[in-house]
């Protein structure tokens, strides 16, 4: 990301030499964000849950540049094998922790043409704040439910954070496990959700990607 290699200049400390001898004594600015992104491989092991815990499931990483932070981090998205939908339907079922998080979000979204889903207690939540959903169940307690939209292919992005209890947590690896399986991009933070539709909506608001080589980028770095 910055045009030096940090491993090398590591080992070498670690051998004896200075900084200043190597010639890497001043702070690179940056004129752009680059993101590292995790790759994971959840399509190939169905029924795995996709919720990050302390364990290492990561298989690979991918890197991603540009001069909009925002849209680096979409790119990070995209390279990593989750891109978001330009249009389309959204559903939405969050623990209630972040439901007051969830307002401002489905705000864009709405604001951007989605359709939102959202699970009863979601769906309430964000009625009482003025935002319009179609309602759905939870997977153990009727239809139409989450299930439902993936099967149907009537869903483009599912937005799930964690509820706690036994029930819960059965339907939502389900869920999540199903949409993987089936293509669905499914984020399960709400600030990893935010992050990536503020990159979108920069996106669809400047129009396509820049796409740069890293040589290209170097030229612009600013060494002080």
């Amino acid at each position: 990301a910055i045009g030096v290699s940090l491993a090398e200049l590591a080992a070498l400390c670690m051998t004896g030499k200075k900084l200043s001898e190597l010639g890497f004594t001043h702070e690179v600015k940056l004129p752009y964000t680059a993101v590292k992104e995790a790759v994971f491989p959840f399509v190939k092991f169905p029924g795995v849950d996709i919720t990050l815990t302390p364990e290492m499931k990561s298989t690979g990483e991918v890197m991603s540049i540009d001069r909009d932070g925002n849209i680096a981090y979409l790119k990070s998205q995209i390279a990593a094998g989750g891109g978001l939908p330009k249009s389309g339907n959204v559903a939405i079922s969050v623990k209630d922790e972040d439901k007051a998080d969830i307002v401002p979000l489905a705000e864009k979204l709405v604001g951007l043409g989605f359709t939102i889903f959202a699970t009863l207690g979601t769906s309430t939540y964000l009625y009482d704040a003025g935002i319009k959903t179609r309602a759905l169940f939870r997977i153990s307690k009727g239809r139409p439910n989450m299930l439902d939209l993936i099967r149907e292919r009537a869903v483009q992005w599912i937005i799930n954070t964690s509820e706690p209890g036994a029930e819960a947590m059965t339907d939502e690896v389900k869920m999540r496990s199903k949409a993987i399986a089936a293509g669905i991009p499914v984020t399960t933070t709400v600030a990893g959700a935010a992050a990536a539709l503020e990159g979108l909506r920069d996106q669809l608001e400047f129009g396509r990607f820049e796409v740069c080589s890293l040589q290209e980028y170097h030229r612009h770095l600013v060494r002080k």
